[in-house]
C-alpha cells in the first residue's frame, strides 16, 4: 500500500529523493503541571493500552516510549496479559523501541551525575530483567540546555547516539544555516574520543508535529486533540481535534506536510529527515491518530515522484542506522555544553537553577541517604547473611527511595519548574521513601546481631563515677564515603553540659553552645575518626548534677556567646578600622565591628591576604507581563541592577576548641525585631587535617522573601578574575565561563551550579562548594555570587493557567563551604571537599542497648579507595536477571520468573580528577579490587558491566561515527582483578562474595 519494507529502506529509494522518518511518540512529563496520579488517570494509561492495540491492528505501525514511570505503572497495574504478550512480541519485530529508558527524562543543568545514574539505571535494569532489551539511543528533548557530562553517561551505558533539542536560539539558528545540527560529540576533555557519540540536535520545531495548518484554524496532526483533566470526556471527543483526513483535505493536508518535511530537509547533510509525530500528552486515543495518518502517508507516497518526498513509519533506530550508513566524516565537537538555554533575547532560562531550593535540598539529601543506606545493606547482608532484617523487606525499602530520587530528576522536578500540587508530591515521595530507609537503617542497628549480642558498645559506667542519674543519648555515626575522615559532627540537645564516650569508652572532645537556631536547644559537636564505610557508636551523658561554670566538662568544651552591637548602614563611618580576628590554623578571618561584616581572609600558611566582603542582595522582577521581560519558574529577568537586601547587621562570635563561630543577621529594616537573612560560619578549629582546616562552612536563613525578589548571596572579593567563573557540569567536570560584557544580560551570565564553583587569580583562588543545586554568576571584578532562593509572582496568561508563578514563601536554608588558597593548593580539595559535603556522617540515635558490646561482633569493616577514587555506589540492586545475555533471553522466553538476587553486588568507582588537573591526582590509579574489598569479605568474582549494569562490558560494541579520529574501544581489567582506572573514567562491576 505504498509503504517500504523496513528492513530495505535504505537503499530503496534514489538519493535526490527525501526519506522521512515519521517517528510517532507522546511525551509524558512525570509530574510537572499535573500529579502522576493524575495524568495515568487523565491518559497516560490510555497512551500505552490504545497504542499497543493500534500496533498489534497494522503491522507498519511504530511508536517509541521514552520515560519508564508512566510505562512501569501501566505494566504493573493496568495492562491485562494480552498486552504484555503484545508488547513483547512488538518488541521483537522492532516496531515497539524503548528510549533512553530512563526512570524518566532527567534534567541537564541540576541534576547531580550520581542520581542522573541512578535514574538511568532503574530504568535499565526494569527493561532489560522484564524484557532483556537495553537501549541504545536518547531522546533528551525537552531538558532546559545540554549539559556535556550526559553525552558521557549515555555512552558508558552503550548508547549508539543521543539526540537533544533544547539550546540557545541563537545557536540553534546558525548551525541550521550551517547544517551543523549533527556532530559528534566528546563531553569529556580527558576521556576524549573513547567516549564521544554521534548527536543530532532538532530543529527549530524541536520534538514536536506543526501544529499551524493554512486551511484550518485547529491545530494539525493532532486527531486526538488536547488531553482532558481530570476525567477523560466519556464522549471521546477532547478540544481541538484536528481535521479528519478525507478526500478533501487529504492534499492540502499532505502539502503542508511535505512543505515542513523540505524545509527541514535543508538543514541537515543527508537526504533524511526526521519527522517527530507527537506532542506532549499525546497519542491516547492511537486509534484515531493512526487511521489518519495511515491515510495522509499512503497518499504522499502515492505521490512520491510529485513530491519528491516518501515517509514511512519509523523508530529512532531506523533514522539513525540510515545516517550511520551514509558513512559521511563529522565534525568533532569538544567539551563545550550547551548551558544556558534561551528562547529569546530576555529569556534566559536560568532562573530555574535555583528555583524550589527546599525540595532541591530534599532532593539531595535523600540522595545523599540513599547512598549510605546501599553500602550499609551490602555489609549487612555479607557481614551476616542470617541476620533478623528480612532481605525482601530492607530491599523494598531501598527500591521505594530509589524510585523517589529517580522520579525528582525529571526536567520538570528538581528544577522547580512543576506546579504547587506536584512539589507536595515529590515531596511526599521522597519523604516516605526517607523514613522508611531510616526504619531499615534502624532495625539494621537495633535488632540484636546474635543471642546475647547487642548493637552498642557502651560500659554504662565509662569514668566510674556514679552516674545513674544521668541522662543518656546514643548514637551510631556512619561513614559513607571509602576514604578515612577525621571530622565534626553536630546534634541537637536538650542540656547545656554533655560528655561523649566512642565504642571503647573513650571520652571525645565535644563542644557544646547555645543553638543558633532555638533558644531551647544546644549545639552539641563532636569530633569523630572514621574509616571509609565504618560505622561507630558514641554515647552521649548529661550529668544532672550542678557543676562549676567553668569552660570545660571533661573532654567537652563549654562555649560561650560574644554579642556585637546591631550596626545599621545608615550609620556605618570608617570601615576597616577596628577588625576582629578569628583564627584556625589555616586561616586568619577578620571581622569589621563597624559594619558587622567580613573584611578579609589571610592564608597564614601562604601569608597571602585577600579581601572578602559578604552579604545579601535580592534582584526586583517584573510581574507584569504588559510592563517588559518577567521572572517566572523558568526564567531569570533581572529588572535592573542587585540592590542590598538589608539596613543593619547582629553580630555574635562564639570562640571555641572545635569550632569557632561567627553568626551574622541581616535585618530588612533598621526597625525590623525579625532578620530575613542570616549566615552561620563555622571555623573548624585545632584540626591537622588539611580538607577540614581550610574549609569554612557557611549555613544560611533566607527568607521569607517580599514577592517578586530573587535573593543572592554575594562574595565580593579582591581576585582579579576578569569577570570569570568556573562551574561544574552536574558534579562531574568543569567549565570556564566568561562573563559577556554588556548589561542587559545579567541572566544570561548565570550558570548552575551543582557541586561547586570558583573564581581564580594567579595567586589566589576562592571555591565555594554546595550540598544542592544553585545559579551562579561572576558579574564583576571579583565577584562570585550565588543565587538561593525566589519568589515570583506575574500575571502571564499561560503561567497563571498552569498556577507556575512560584509564589514560594518558604524559609530555605542552604549550606556552602568556602576554601581559599593558591589554586595549586586547592585544586586537590575541590572534587573530595564537594563529596564530604554531599555525603556527610550519617547520624542514627539508638535505643539504650541493654548488654555491653563487643566490637567483634560489628557486621561492619571498612574499604579505603585512593584520594582520587570515588566509590559512587555499593548496592545490592535486587534485579532478578542472569548475568549472561542469553541465557537470560533463554528464561525470558521459557516464560520463568526469577526471584531477585540478593548475591549480585553493584560497585561503581570514579576517577575524580581530569588529566593536568594535578600533578599527583591526575594521574591514572591500579587498585586490586580484592584487596580493596577485602573489608567488606572475600572476593569469588568480579565482572565488569555497562554504567547501568545490563552490559557485559566485553560483549558491548558501540557504532563506530567517522571523524578525523577513529573511534577507541574500552578498556576491560588486567588479570588478577586488578583495575586501572584512567582520569575521568567511571567504571562498573558486579562482585560476587563468597
Amino acid at each position: 500500500a505504498g509503504f517500504l519494507n523496513r528492513k530495505t529502506f535504505s537503499v530503496k529509494f534514489p538519493t535526490e529523493q527525501i526519506q522521512t522518518f515519521v517517528i510517532p511518540h507522546s511525551h509524558m512529563d512525570v509530574g510537572w503541571v499535573y500529579t502522576v496520579e493524575e495524568s495515568m488517570h487523565a491518559y497516560a494509561s490510555n497512551v500505552y493500552s490504545t497504542v499497543v492495540e493500534e500496533l498489534s491492528r497494522v503491522k507498519n505501525r511504530t511508536f517509541i516510549a521514552v520515560e519508564q514511570e508512566f510505562f512501569r505503572l501501566w505494566w504493573g497495574t493496568v495492562a491485562s496479559q494480552w498486552h504484555k504478550d503484545q508488547v513483547r512480541q512488538l518488541m521483537q519485530e522492532g516496531r515497539l523501541e524503548f528510549i533512553i529508558g530512563g526512570q524518566v527524562m532527567h534534567d541537564e543543568a541540576v541534576t547531580d551525575v550520581d542520581d542522573a545514574i541512578l535514574q538511568l539505571t532503574e530504568g535499565h535494569g526494569f527493561l532489560y530483567e522484564t524484557f532483556g532489551v537495553r537501549p541504545r539511543f536518547s531522546w533528551h528533548v525537552d531538558p532546559f540546555g545540554a549539559s556535556a557530562t550526559t553525552p558521557v553517561l549515555f555512552t558508558l551505558a552503550g548508547f549508539d547516539a543521543h539526540l537533544i533539542s533544547r539550546i540557545d536560539y541563537d545557536l540553534k539558528d546558525d548551525m541550521q544555516k550551517k547544517k551543523k545540527l549533527q556532530f559528534v560529540w566528546r563531553g569529556s576533555p580527558s576521556l576524549g574520543k573513547t567516549h564521544e557519540i554521534f548527536t543530532h540536535t532538532m530543529d527549530q520545531y524541536s520534538y514536536c508535529t506543526p501544529s499551524f495548518l493554512p486551511f484550518s484554524n485547529r491545530s494539525g496532526f493532532y486527531w486526538n486533540g488536547v488531553a482532558v483533566f481530570p476525567d477523560p470526556p466519556k464522549d471521546g471527543v477532547y478540544p481541538n481535534m484536528s481535521l479528519p483526513v478525507t478526500k478533501d483535505t487529504v492534499e492540502p493536508y499532505a502539502q503542508t506536510m511535505v512543505t515542513n518535511i523540505k524545509q527541514r530537509a535543508q538543514w541537515f547533510r543527508t537526504s533524511h529527515v526526521l519527522w517527530p509525530w507527537g506532542c506532549d500528552k499525546q497519542f491516547y486515543n492511537a486509534s484515531v491518530q493512526f487511521t489518519n495518518m495511515d491515510i495522509l502517508m499512503n497518499y504522499i507516497n502515492k505521490h512520491g515522484e510529485e513530491f519528491g518526498v516518501t515517509v514511512q513509519y519509523a523508530t529512532l533506530k531506523d533514522y539513525f542506522k540510515a545516517i550511520h550508513q551514509s558513512n559521511l566524516t563529522w565534525e568533532v565537537r569538544g567539551s563545550h555544553d550547551f548551558l544556558p538555554y534561551s528562547t529569546e533575547l530576555f529569556q534566559a532560562w536560568t532562573g530555574f537553577y535555583a528555583s524550589r531550593n527546599v525540595l532541591k535540598g530534599v532532593a539531595r539529601r535523600a540522595s545523599s541517604l540513599l547512598h549510605a543506606a546501599e553500602s550499609l545493606f551490602v555489609q549487612y547482608r555479607i557481614g551476616y547473611p542470617d541476620g533478623p532484617v528480612q532481605k525482601e523487606l530492607a530491599l523494598d525499602k531501598l527500591k521505594a527511595l530509589r524510585w523517589a530520587v529517580s522520579e525528582v530528576q525529571h526536567h520538570d522536578a528538581i528544577t522547580g519548574t512543576e506546579s504547587p500540587k506536584v512539589a507536595d508530591m515529590y515531596m511526599e515521595h521522597l519523604t516516605q521513601g526517607m523514613i522508611g530507609v531510616e526504619e531499615l537503617l534502624a532495625a539494621m542497628f537495633h535488632l540484636p546481631q546474635k543471642p546475647g549480642i547487642f548493637s552498642a558498645n557502651y560500659s554504662s559506667n565509662p569514668d566510674n563515677t556514679d552516674s545513674s542519674q544521668d541522662v543518656e543519648q546514643h548514637i551510631i555515626v556512619y561513614n559513607p564515603l571509602a576514604w578515612n575522615t577525621t571530622t565534626y559532627i553536630n546534634i541537637s540537645v536538650k542540656f547545656p553540659v554533655a560528655l561523649v564516650f566512642d565504642d571503647n569508652g573513650i571520652a571525645v572532645p565535644a563542644q557544646i553552645q547555645p543553638s543558633a537556631t532555638s533558644s531551647n536547644d544546644y549545639d552539641l559537636f563532636i569530633v569523630v575518626d572514621l574509616a571509609g564505610l565504618q560505622y561507630r557508636k558514641y554515647l552521649i551523658q548529661f550529668p544532672q548534677s550542678k557543676c562549676n561554670k567553668s569552660s570545660s566538662y571533661g573532654l567537652t568544651h563549654v562555649a560561650r556567646v560574644v554579642t556585637f552591637k546591631r550596626r545599621h548602614v545608615s550609620e556605618w563611618k570608617k570601615t576597616g578600622r577596628k577588625l576582629l580576628p578569628v583564627l584556625n590554623e589555616c586561616y586568619k578571618l577578620l571581622f569589621d565591628q563597624e559594619t558587622n561584616l567580613l573584611h578579609s581572609i589571610t592564608h597564614r600558611l601562604e601569608k597571602n591576604l585577600v579581601r572578602i566582603h559578604q552579604d545579601f542582595w535580592e534582584y526586583e522582577a517584573n510581574g507584569e507581563v504588559h510592563a517588559g521581560p518577567i521572572s517566572d519558574n523558568y526564567i531569570f529577568t533581572a529588572n535592573g541592577f542587585a540592590i542590598p537586601a538589608y539596613k543593619s547587621v547582629a553580630m555574635e562570635i562564639i570562640p571555641g576548641k572545635i569550632i569557632s563561630e561567627i553568626r551574622q543577621y541581616f535585618y530588612r529594616e533598621e526597625s525590623d525585631s525579625n532578620y530575613t537573612y542570616s549566615v552561620v560560619t563555622r571555623v573548624p578549629v585545632g584540626f591537622k587535617d588539611k580538607l577540614l582546616c581550610q574549609r569554612l562552612d557557611q549555613s544560611y536563613w533566607v527568607g521569607p522573601l517580599v514577592v517578586n525578589r530573587e535573593a543572592v548571596f554575594r562574595t565580593t572579593t579582591s581576585l582579579n578574575n576578569n569577570r570569570t567563573v568556573y562551574t561544574d557540569n552536574n558534579g562531574y567536570q568543569m567549565m570556564k565561563r566568561q562573563s559577556a560584557s554588556f548589561v542587559f544580560v545579567c541572566a544570561q551570565n548565570y550558570y548552575p551550579m551543582v557541586r561547586g564553583a570558583y573564581i581564580e587569580d594567579d595567586s589566589s583562588r576562592l571555591i565555594l562548594l554546595s550540598e544542592r543545586a544553585h545559579g551562579v554568576a561572576s558579574l564583576n571584578q571579583g565577584q562570585i555570587e550565588v543565587m538561593l532562593h525566589r519568589r515570583l509572582w506575574n500575571n502571564q496568561e499561560w503561567n497563571r493557567g498552569y498556577n507556575l508563578t512560584l509564589n514560594d514563601s518558604s524559609v530555605v536554608r542552604p549550606i556552602l563551604w568556602m576554601m581559599l588558597g593558591s589554586p595549586a593548593a586547592v585544586a586537590s580539595l575541590f572534587q573530595q571537599g564537594a563529596l564530604c559535603l554531599q555525603h556527610r556522617p550519617v547520624v542514627l540515635p539508638i535505643d539504650k542497648p541493654q548488654k555491653p558490646w563487643s566490637q567483634r561482633e560489628s557486621w561492619s569493616r571498612s574499604v579505603i579507595l585512593p584520594q582520587n577514587l570515588h566509590m559512587q555506589l555499593l548496592s545490592i540492586p535486587g534485579w532478578s536477571y542472569l548475568p549472561k545475555h542469553s541465557e537470560h533471553l533463554q528464561k525470558l522466553s521459557s516464560g520463568k520468573g526469577s526471584e531477585a538476587d540478593f548475591d549480585r553486588v553493584l560497585l561503581r568507582i570514579a576517577h575524580l580528577y581530569e588529566e593536568g588537573e594535578d600533578p599527583v591526582l591526575s594521574r591514572p590509579i591500579t587498585i586490586n579490587l580484592k584487596e580493596v574489598m577485602q573489608g567488606i569479605g572475600e572476593v569469588k568474582a568480579v565482572k565488569e558491566r555497562s554504567l547501568t549494569g545490563t552490559w557485559d562490558i566485553s560483549e558491548l560494541q558501540r557504532w563506530s561515527w567517522k571523524t578525523e579520529n577513529n573511534t577507541s574501544s574500552f578498556k576491560g581489567m588486567k588479570k588478577d582483578l586488578i583495575v586501572t582506572v584512567l582520569p575521568k573514567e567511571i567504571r562498573t562491576f558486579f562482585i560476587y562474595f563468597k
